[in-house]
């Protein structure tokens, strides 16, 4: 699904990825792990196409195709989706005219007719309830006056909405408290598929105990240093990262 090669992206002039390699199959679910600024957030904002940074070397293919080449919303279109780490709030912008204009943008964009009225509501309905995303808050312009947890809930919401084939979950658990950590974890993982695939990147083993990630990468200074099992995670949380940069001679 998802083939990164030799991947090199800077900002602002400086260089953040420098060398990255990945691969993210079908059904696959993958968590990447690291320190602060080594460029995990970096990583999924060169896959959707943020456009502050600069792509200076290497490939992003996806199903095939270029994904450099395509515009943040054709990327979308094609069924990439990224859940922010820090949802923006967008005054005077309702849920349900936001949700609509993007899911029939995409529908518009596979050569698909816009959803009735009728037939939306009743999706957001069913979608609204995998994520126990209050009724209330669907009403009211996106995220404004949410809290932490209605907001990484509102982002699972979103990504049920437009069925993406690749999510990326950029720290979806940062400032949950236990609860709202279980109902994301918990509707996220209703919401997959064997066609479809996750990146998720995060410091912590307590979400991926809830999604049980298939493969485990640790990003070091812009690389990506070491790839195992999930049992990796599990020695970070016990070890932390000195031991990966001593093998990796960093």
């Amino acid at each position: 699904m998802l083939e990164i090669k030799n991947l090199h992206a800077s900002i602002n002039g400086k260089e953040i990825l420098k060398g990255v390699n990945l691969v993210v199959r079908d059904g696959e679910v993958h968590a990447l792990m690291g320190l602060n600024g080594a460029g995990k957030s970096t990583l999924s904002n060169v896959i959707v196409g943020h456009p502050a940074y600069e792509v200076t070397d290497g490939e992003v293919l996806f199903n095939g195709k270029n994904l450099l080449g395509m515009k943040p919303e054709e990327r979308a279109c094609e069924g990439v989706f990224l859940s922010f780490q820090q949802p923006v709030e967008i005054p005077g912008v309702s849920m349900v005219n936001f949700m609509r204009a993007a899911v029939n943008a995409k529908r518009k964009y596979c050569g698909e007719e816009p959803m009735s009225a009728g037939d939306f509501l009743k999706l957001m309905r069913e979608k609204r309830k995998i994520v126990e995303l209050d009724s209330r808050l669907t009403s009211r312009s996106v995220n404004e006056g949410f809290s932490g947890g209605e907001k990484k809930r509102n982002e699972i919401f979103q990504m049920a909405m437009l069925e993406p084939k690749l999510s990326i979950l950029d720290e979806t658990d940062s400032g949950l408290d236990v609860d709202a950590l279980r109902i994301v974890a918990e509707g996220f993982n209703r919401l997959r598929k064997p066609e479809t695939s996750a990146l998720v990147i995060t410091h912590y083993q307590r979400l991926l105990d809830y999604l049980k990630p298939d493969i485990v990468h640790v990003l070091i200074d812009g690389r990506i240093v070491k790839t195992a099992g999930p049992e990796l995670a599990l020695e970070i949380e016990e070890r932390g990262f000195d031991w990966i940069k001593e093998e990796a001679g960093i």
